[in-house]
């Protein structure tokens, strides 16, 4: 296949030599500019007006597509910008935060850990495969642009009701994109999870995670360009696909749009590879000054970036760009959001050494324009100037609104006939929970991707609480996973977005790592709407005190807007992708315990039922309040289990958190292969209740552990609860391929 590529690839290089010569299309006339076109590219009527009054003039057609993208909420986080100021985001330990292409934080022995998760949820739905591929593709490139080797992929996904007729083919397609292009690149997936509910049946979401390591003094930035140096393009040739991909990403859906498969972006994971060790191979030169993925928005967000960020203009001859189509103008090549390119700002006269490692690569690549000391962005082809617009107005007058905010009505109490076990008792609720869709195995999904490539994963999917992934021979690891519990943030969004933070923090900890940074990424319905954006507002608010509490702070992250169809908008979804460290993998616990080891509580006994699985599954109810998170507590707990894993004390642990106790013992059980006899009051309260801070803790020696406890029974058999594993295991691994397969 590679071959192929290769072939393929020479054929356009000789088609690009020759591409200066052409000529603008005859049939191409440039539409009008007017308020209403503006409109039609997602620019309200006052800021169109605030554009006229930066130009003294009307933009051009090219000029304004430039301005609306700028200017989308994709790109400018215009209705997003003053609550996520508020999010701490230093610590002795931060190297770079939110700004840049992703967070890089600091893991000793000159070594920096560097990650981000983005959004590709429109797309997605649109074109399952494609949206969810190129979302993964766009996430590694953030990554090694910074000068790191990704080491590992996550992901966060939410569809609609298994019920409802587009559900399994959006499933099909997802999962079939981000395991073909992140199996393709060589990085592993190594964990993330899945939930359902009927609030995403018009609006998917994919989230994509990357990991990567690299040297502390070899961290580079889009920031850094002067006067006077070379503008070059590398990757992939541009296309007409993706144009308006982030005006798309910025607005809702209505019925139809996924019919819009024009503005997703079509991947090559090959040339992604190629791209990716010419991209580290030229970071091993003198040769680069900044460089940029052309990521939303393509050339334009990328140019724009590094313009801004150095303080300088550019001129850019667009004749040169390598193109896969012919005939294309300036807007299109601007608005663009092909994938697998990168904009390289190189040093004068290291022109000859970067491009022979482009060529050793087999990568298109082309010299388009240089820096200039007028802060303007000036666009040449075809012999005429199609655009010239001041750089600082697009970055610094964006639009920024403090949007009104209502505030969230308090759910409905939980009726007291919703917190009784069912006929069949603590058994049949067991049964009904560990095979419901959002606890059910996800091993259809996940042994789609390769979670073991490099060689470094200590625990995968489903292993342990959080991934580990090893650092290049060493045992020292990265601790890696990816939390929100949306149905909690529905219901009260402080507590709920607080708990999403806490359970990141939980989740590292149950595994042993030392948690030490978020990234997150934050996905809601219209902000216009003020009950919306009251979501939006009362989250961060939990966030920080979480972040603050836990001192755990944000480096990186993404917000995704107006995911919403016909008006009906997601559940509020927060995800909060978490890295921790541990200096020795092999201390790390994953989820199997052992024969005759004993089962702790550790975090104090359950009495929640609100918004818990137990009084959806059993009780078809999504009624009362979230478990409220106590942090002073969380932190004691959670810095108590990690000592006594550090001590060799534990053999395996689980945090607590979807279906309770129970639910948490089963998995533990369905992962070790091995039953349990368990002591406890018949009261679904104390075993599916949602109270949070908490943690199973099998052990050999119980004797030593001297945290506050409570014992719920001995490890050994073939049955919990008089069920047999077998049986548990075939409800909890039979839901998601039977569906998969139509069969439920």
């Amino acid at each position: 296949m590679l071959l192929v590529c290769f072939v393929v690839k020479h054929f356009y290089k000789t088609d690009t030599m020759a591409q200066a010569a052409q000529k603008l299309p005859e049939t191409f006339k440039e539409p009008a500019v007017s308020e209403k076109l503006a409109g039609e590219f997602g620019l309200k009527p006052d800021e169109y007006k605030h554009i006229l009054n930066i130009l003294k003039r009307e933009p051009t057609y090219t000029e304004l597509g430039i301005f609306s993208v700028m200017w989308s909420e994709h790109c400018s986080y215009k209705s997003s910008r003053h609550w996520l100021a508020k999010l701490p985001t230093k610590a002795p330990w931060v190297i770079q935060g939110p700004g840049e292409g992703a967070g890089v934080i600091d893991i000793g022995d000159g070594q920096a850990a560097v990650f981000k998760m983005e959004s590709h949820n429109h797309p997605s739905y649109i074109e399952p495969y494609q949206g969810a591929a190129t979302g993964v593709g766009g996430i590694l490139r953030d990554v090694f642009t910074m000068g790191a080797r990704p080491i590992a992929n996550i992901n966060a996904l939410r569809f609609g009701d298994p019920s409802h007729p587009k559900t399994r083919q959006l499933i099909a397609g997802v999962v079939k994109g981000i395991g073909d292009y992140g199996n393709a690149v060589g990085v592993p997936t190594v964990g993330g999870e899945t939930n359902f509910h009927a609030a995403y049946n018009g609006n998917i979401l994919v989230n994509a995670m990357t990991v990567g390591v690299a040297d502390t003094d070899k961290i580079f930035y889009s920031r850094g360009a002067s006067v006077g140096q070379p503008v070059v393009y590398v990757g992939s040739k541009t296309g007409r696909d993706g144009i308006h991909g982030a005006t798309m990403s910025s607005a809702e859906f209505t019925e139809g749009d996924e019919d819009q498969r024009p503005t997703v972006q079509v991947g090559d994971p090959f040339t992604e590879k190629l791209l990716l060790e010419a991209c580290l191979e030229l970071m091993k030169t003198d040769c680069i000054v900044s460089l940029q993925d052309m990521g939303a928005a393509g050339l334009t967000s990328s140019s724009v970036e590094i313009a801004a960020k150095g303080e300088i203009g550019l001129v850019m001859d667009l004749d040169k760009v390598p193109m896969r189509e012919s005939g294309m103008v300036p807007y299109e090549i601007m608005l663009s959001e092909s994938q697998e390119r990168m904009l390289v700002i190189l040093k004068p006269g290291k022109e000859a050494e970067a491009f022979k490692i482009f060529d050793k690569w087999d990568l298109d690549y082309a010299t388009i324009g240089h820096t200039v000391e007028r802060r303007y962005l000036t666009l040449n082809m075809y012999g005429r100037t199609w655009c010239d617009i001041p750089v600082p107005p697009l970055v610094d007058e964006s639009p920024k609104y403090v949007r009104p905010t209502a505030a969230q009505p308090k759910p409905a109490t939980l009726n007291p006939q919703h917190t009784a076990l069912p006929a069949g008792g603590l058994v049949e609720a067991l049964k009904k929970i560990i095979a419901c869709p959002d606890v059910a195995s996800k091993k259809w999904i996940y042994e789609q991707y390769d979670p073991i490539v490099r060689g470094e994963t200590r625990y995968g999917p489903a292993q342990a609480d959080a991934a580990v992934v090893r650092l290049d021979g060493k045992q020292k690891a990265l601790v890696i996973t990816s939390d929100c519990t949306p149905r909690y943030v529905q219901a009260n969004p402080r507590e709920g977005a607080k708990q999403a933070v806490a359970e990141s923090w939980r989740n590292i900890t149950a595994t042993g790592g030392k948690p030490l940074a978020i990234t997150n990424n934050l996905n809601f319905g219209n902000p216009e709407k003020p009950e919306i954006m009251g979501q939006f507002a009362e989250s961060i608010e939990g966030m920080r005190e979480a972040c603050l509490a836990l001192d755990y702070p944000v480096v990186s992250g993404n917000v995704s807007l107006y995911n919403e169809t016909n008006g009906k908008a997601i559940l509020p979804t927060p995800v909060i992708g978490g890295v921790g460290l541990i200096d020795d993998a092999r201390k790390t616990v994953g989820l199997a315990y052992k024969e005759g080891d004993t089962l702790l509580l550790i975090g104090g006994a359950t009495t929640h039922l609100g918004q818990s699985l137990f009084a959806r599954e059993i009780h078809g109810t999504e009624a009362g309040d979230v478990p409220p998170v106590d942090l002073k507590h969380e932190k004691q707990t959670g810095d108590a289990v990690r000592t006594l894993i550090e001590a060799g004390l534990v053999s395996a642990c689980h945090d607590i958190s979807d279906g309770g106790v129970l639910t948490a013992i089963a998995e533990m059980a369905l992962a070790a292969n091995i039953g349990a006899k368990l002591d406890g009051p018949e009261i679904a309260a104390f075993w599916f209740g949602e109270d949070q801070g908490r943690y199973v803790v099998a052990t050999s020696t119980p004797e030593k552990i001297t945290a506050p406890h409570i014992t719920l029974g001995k490890v050994g058999g073939t049955a919990l609860m008089g069920v047999e594993i077998k049986t548990l295991r075939d409800l909890h691994e039979g839901w998601l391929p039977n569906y998969m397969a139509g069969k439920n």
